[in-house]
């Protein structure tokens, strides 16, 4: 059984920072993180996404839960069968290689993922049929031709988690068919939960179910992955800043509405990677991925560091300036945080030793329960290091506070992996 903690979460359904309780002291904290559309290799601001989480997942750990996570991939949506079609690929034979090099990527920057297959869409229209019947059967969603719609109107707090103001939802019938629509911008009518596939000759992926032949729209795949693998309550929801445009009130109206309970307590969402003052975005051409970062000589640790140093609720502007300031800090972090591991002698230990060894980990747990602070956290530790290498170096440290002194940086970078 995991006792109170003062780790605090900028929690976005509130708008405030609150003291993390989950559900069930006794168990697992349930833990949802959107994974990636796997129609297109994932850029450098996707990372950073991931790893705001994979600090949080391992922040969690470190405080002594045991965590339950769900990452997934979508794998069968419009842009997928869109792109198959132009590149003469099957959906299968396009997304295979971009789910293995995003194994790969998250290996080189040490983002844990949990054991076993990650879900897919494909692998969970199952779920998605039952979500979907059920909405049928409560008046949520209702049948258009051969496609199946959600209706917001009938689920009350739509739109709870962004804020959007339901005096301006049309009364007029709209629907909106994509799986997903460009920009920043709300759709003011119904969304697609499944679409049909009439056409038995249709080369577009369809599974034969009891809701007729067709495939499950973007907006219930998440939904089906996380009622499958989580249930129907979870502790915290991540993503990214563009998920509070329409994909997690989906999410919350969907799962809320076949169960009737809140689904998350916490939602966490990351904000934008720019590229020297833009967002990133194909038509500006300026994309950054993992491997042209890692071609131009960074290791994978300064790359994390960069990525995780700036708060993840705050834009991150990436620059090769900023990356060699970025590569230097942590390095010079490393350095110290290696000659402390040194065994170089005896030496008695300086009168402010203990009390420096002791504040590293103070230090580094209450930036870190600050929603997860890790620029303030890093300082912090980083200028008590400063002064302990000088130390060790003017031979003030004993080998035993090394040691202590050491142990206690092992610990503290569990969470960060800046060292290892």
């Amino acid at each position: 059984m995991m006792t109170a903690t003062r780790l605090c979460l900028h929690n976005t359904l509130t708008g405030r920072k609150e003291i993390f309780r989950p559900r069930d002291r006794a168990g697992p904290v349930k833990l949802f993180t959107c994974g990636p559309s796997i129609y297109n290799q994932p850029h450098i601001g996707n990372y950073r996404t991931f790893l705001y989480e994979d600090i949080l997942q391992r922040y969690l750990e470190y405080l002594g839960y045991e965590v339950k996570r769900l990452i997934n991939f979508t794998d069968v949506e419009d842009k997928s069968i869109e792109r198959a079609k132009e590149t003469g690929l099957t959906v299968s034979e396009l997304t295979e290689p971009v789910a293995e090099r995003f194994h790969r990527e998250c290996a080189v920057l040490q983002i844990q993922l949990p054991p076993g297959p990650v879900p897919r869409s494909s692998t969970s229209v199952d779920q998605a049929v039952v979500l979907i019947q059920r909405l049928l059967e409560k008046g949520y969603a209702y049948r258009h031709r051969s496609d199946i719609f959600f209706d917001p109107l009938k689920f009350k707090g739509f739109g709870k988690l962004f804020g959007v103001d339901m005096s301006r939802w049309p009364k007029k019938k709209v629907r909106f068919r994509k799986d997903t629509y460009p920009g920043q911008r709300w759709n003011l009518g119904d969304f697609i939960l499944w679409r049909g596939c009439p056409n038995p000759s249709s080369d577009e992926p369809c599974w034969d179910t009891a809701l007729g032949r067709g495939r499950p729209a973007w907006n219930i795949q998440d939904p089906a992955m996380i009622t499958k693998h989580l249930g129907y309550q979870v502790d915290i929801s991540c993503g990214g800043i563009d998920n509070l445009y329409r994909h997690h009130d989906y999410n919350i109206a969907v799962i809320e509405g076949v169960s009737g309970r809140k689904f998350a307590e916490t939602w966490l969402h990351g904000e934008h990677v720019l590229c020297n003052g833009r967002k990133m975005s194909k038509s500006r051409g300026n994309i950054v991925y993992l491997s042209e970062l890692m071609a131009l000589g960074y290791r994978p640790h300064h790359l994390r560091f960069y990525l995780c140093y700036g708060h993840y609720r705050e834009k991150l502007n990436l620059n090769s300036d900023r990356l060699d300031l970025a590569r230097g800090r942590v390095d010079s972090f490393r350095d110290m945080a290696a000659s402390l591991s040194e065994n170089s002698g005896e030496g008695r230990s300086d009168k402010t030793v203990g009390r420096l060894i002791d504040s590293l980990v103070t230090r580094f747990e209450n930036q870190m329960n600050d929603d997860l602070n890790v620029r303030q956290a890093f300082d912090e530790v980083h200028g008590v290091v400063t002064e302990l290498a000088r130390l060790k170096a003017a031979g003030k440290i004993s080998s035993s506070d090394s040691r202590r002194a050491a142990d206690a940086l092992a610990r503290i970078d569990s969470v960060w992996r800046f060292l290892g």
